[in-house]
């Protein structure tokens, strides 16, 4: 569970558990991955061959 540490009743930092803040970061980047998909998915594509690669 979150712990809010208070300085003159303002939150001067908070401390998460290791595996919620893991969990927070890889929805971080599958968020941010998302918006890259969303903002590439009208780019021209180029078609190529299996045996080019």
């Amino acid at each position: 569970m979150p712990v809010a540490i208070l300085n003159r009743n303002e939150p001067a930092f908070y401390c998460v558990p290791a595996k919620e803040y893991e969990a927070l970061m890889n929805r971080l980047e599958d968020l941010e991955l998302i918006a890259l998909c969303k903002e590439r998915e009208n780019d021209p594509t180029i078609k190529v061959s299996i045996d080019d690669l």
